[in-house]
């Protein structure tokens, strides 16, 4: 891993459909944009904040991070990342993508997704996280919850919204007293290369299918390389989600 560069790459789009200007948003007197550049930044020595939006640019100059313009019109955060690669990249072989909206990452995460470079022939790698037995089964049918199937190369075989291996026989809420069933941490880390090439590939019909871009890579023959995370993750996706947060923050019931 040591022999390899990184370079961390933070999407952040101020238009949120749910909540605009999510990445400005103040939570334990920061701002989300810079918890995340601050965690991020204690593992990489290179991480650039990539937007479309000037009052973004301002806001992470204000607290010394370093950030590129980008264009409106990418789609996803992958391709944001690509450009802001071209652009401030310096020759590192790994890029990693980190969520904007998640302040409380964890060092464990980052270095997780390094590590499955450790084999050199991990293409794409991203993490996920066992479902406890113990929790409700509603909570894993939760279909903004991405459910992954791995094989025994711990690569990814398949992401879906639904519940998936279906256990036959078996009640429901039997099913993860039975298997083990993982759920996706949205973290990817990509080489250079395949970075670029998998920015220029078309839709695929299981993407558009499931609305999970990582489906596109699978079906064209790329493999996804799966690190396991035991850490919990706390995205902010609405300003309820913020709230909620905050109140943890308050009660030290997350690191700051």
């Amino acid at each position: 891993m040591s022999k390899l560069k990184y370079i961390g790459i933070i999407p952040a789009r101020y238009d949120s459909t749910r909540f605009p200007g999510k990445p400005l948003a103040m939570i334990g007197g920061k701002m989300m944009i810079q918890r995340v550049w601050e965690r991020v930044s204690c593992v990489l020595d290179n991480v650039v904040v990539a937007t479309d939006d000037e009052r973004i640019v301002k806001a992470v100059e204000s607290f010394g991070g370093k950030v590129v313009m980008t264009s409106k019109n990418h789609k996803s955060g992958t391709d944001r990342c690509n450009e802001a690669y071209k652009l401030a990249g310096n020759g590192e072989d790994i890029i990693i993508n980190i969520q904007g909206d998640e302040p409380f990452i964890m060092a464990e995460q980052i270095k997780g997704v390094m590590e499955c470079f450790d084999d050199e022939q991990t293409e794409i790698a991203t993490l996920v996280r066992p479902f406890s037995s113990e929790r409700a089964y509603s909570e894993l049918e939760d279909w903004t919850t991405p459910k992954v199937v791995v094989g025994e190369d711990m690569s990814a075989l398949y992401f879906s919204r639904s519940v998936i291996p279906f256990v036959r026989g078996k009640e429901r809420e039997e099913w993860a007293r039975i298997h083990q069933y993982y759920t996706h941490v949205g973290m990817y880390a990509y080489r250079a290369n395949v970075l670029d090439e998998i920015t220029k590939l078309p839709q695929s019909s299981l993407e558009v299918a499931e609305s999970l871009e990582q489906l596109r890579w699978l079906q064209n023959g790329y493999k996804i390389k799966v690190g396991v995370t035991e850490c919990p993750t706390i995205g902010i996706d609405t300003p309820e989600d913020l709230e909620k947060a905050e109140a943890l923050l308050l009660k030290d019931k997350i690191e700051d």
